[in-house]
């Protein structure tokens, strides 16, 4: 396991629990886990079910209760289906809690965030979700350690070495999968594994550590917007493969201002140019001129930027100076998380962005209200407590640089290990903080083993959290039924 492991069971009283911490810090104890029968409605059928807000314990070598994972989870009323599946849900960051997913994107209530309009001050209150897997699995959110409401109970220096790195995440987090399992009597259950962003990154990584070192196995793994190879972001100002892997998604966001429809067939020329004439003109560079022309009238034509301004950064187009260079004109600035969704810039004269991203600011306070109420006040878990729904300490104090990281290999590993294990991966097109085309060649680069169709990617119109469009949200919920067998 490393070196720590969770308890599979909390302490039988309150009291004895908080004996058994023996924390080093001076915190409240968290209330025994609370639950609530709620219900919602999809496509005229209503649907009952248990929330339950609860926390499992991380424990070190030794016993001591080092952090609090809080975790919600959704149970279908009704006798107990012995094929009924259980999804565990993380998000990412590093610093993120799983409201994304939760509240955005599967659970069975929402609230809208994400898409052009949306505003810190919309209101927070939650409506059944159209596109929930609440009809055809149980699902459980996870937030590690200094995200939601979980904690480290252990100082700054030990908290980092415990949970702030990619070893120890994974194995934590594996062990709150299995003890939530233990707990809930849930051990032979299907079981399916979801993430978002970084979480996608965590997926095949928490499903080899599974099925090799505690013992589970997971039918399937589904990743979203998913940060799936650090490394294809790096390779220094000779490679083509960072800039051959954002152009496509440049390219969506300006077919997307032009009103053209996105989908597979709209984005094969890109693609195809990315994977031919792009690679072999930028390698060429200074030698041939011709090369040099060719590429940046292609790549002026695919993303709509001035050609003087693609001349000057020699066809190598950044994500952040694209998005720029787009809006300049305009008083804008554009989400790295879909190109086409923009804010006021309140510095539009200064040469970089000096305000945050329109997404990410703007969808802080919905998600954390909305979250906080039904936590508190409707399953009526009392924590006292701030909610972080996204911690930038944490991201700061994570001790592996993300482009040295990937977990390509271990979604080899998996997929090798377990020949009926299925994955899915679904994007945005519109994504640059995590490209589509990314996942599209790491998919295409897989060897052959076993059916063609177990694992697939699937793109939709929108960006990182392209489920805040109805469409693209209702696609997903389509083609994920399919590969749980729902649909």
């Amino acid at each position: 396991m490393g070196s720590f492991a969770v308890a599979a069971q909390a302490a039988d009283t309150p009291a004895a629990e908080a004996k058994d911490k023996k924390s080093d810090t001076d915190l409240p104890p968290f209330p025994a886990p609370a639950s609530v029968k709620q219900s919602t409605r999809l496509n005229g059928k209503v649907l009952n079910y248990t929330a339950t807000v609860g926390a499992l314990p991380v424990r070190d070598a030794k016993g001591k209760i080092i952090a609090e994972v809080v975790y919600t989870a959704y149970v279908l009323d009704g006798p107990r289906n012995p094929n009924r599946p259980v999804t565990f849900a993380f998000n990412g960051g590093p610093g993120a809690a799983s409201v994304y997913l939760n509240l955005g994107a599967i659970g069975p209530k929402r609230v809208q965030f994400g898409a052009q309009g949306d505003a810190p001050s919309d209101s927070a209150v939650l409506h059944d979700n159209p596109f929930t897997w609440m009809d055809f699995t149980d699902m459980v959110f996870i937030d590690p350690v200094g995200t939601g409401f979980s904690r480290s109970l252990v100082g700054p220096d030990e908290s980092k070495k415990a949970f702030f790195g990619v070893k120890q995440d994974i194995e934590y987090l594996s062990r709150i999968v299995y003890d939530w399992l233990l707990k809930n009597e849930r051990m032979t259950s299907p079981k399916y594994i979801t993430g978002e962003s970084y979480g996608g990154f965590r997926g095949p990584r928490l499903t080899h550590y599974l099925q090799t070192e505690l013992g589970v196995g997971v039918n399937g793994v589904i990743l979203v917007s998913p940060f799936f190879d650090g490394t294809s972001w790096a390779g220094g100002d000779f490679s083509p493969i960072p800039w051959a892997m954002t152009l496509p998604s440049m390219a969506a966001a300006n077919y997307e201002r032009q009103g053209k429809t996105l989908n597979d067939a709209q984005m094969a020329e890109v693609e195809s140019y990315v994977r031919g004439e792009f690679l072999t003109d930028f390698m060429k560079g200074r030698s041939d001129q011709a090369a040099l022309d060719r590429m940046v009238g292609k790549v002026t034509a695919y993303t709509g930027l001035r050609p003087d301004v693609v001349r000057e950064m020699g066809g190598r187009v950044d994500s952040r100076a694209f998005l720029r260079e787009l809006y300049k004109g305009e008083g804008r600035i554009g989400s790295w998380y879909d190109s086409n969704v923009t804010a006021y810039d309140p510095f539009p004269w200064s040469v970089n962005q000096r305000s945050g991203d329109p997404i990410l600011d703007a969808l802080i306070a919905p998600t954390t209200s909305a979250m906080v109420d039904f936590t508190t006040r409707v399953v009526g878990w009392k924590v006292d407590g701030r909610y972080e729904a996204l911690n930038g300490a944490v991201n700061q104090a994570w001790e592996d640089r993300l482009q040295t990281i990937e977990s390509v290999s271990a979604l080899r590993l998996a997929l090798a290990n377990d020949p009926k294990m299925k994955v899915m991966i679904v994007h945005g097109y519109n994504d640059l903080s995590c490209p589509y085309f990314v996942s599209k060649t790491v998919v295409d680069q897989l060897p052959p083993m076993g059916a063609p169709g177990r694992v697939q990617l699937r793109s939709y119109p929108g960006g990182h959290m392209f489920y805040s469009r109805p469409d693209s949200g209702a696609a997903m919920r389509r083609d994920v039924m399919s590969m749980y067998g729902a649909g």
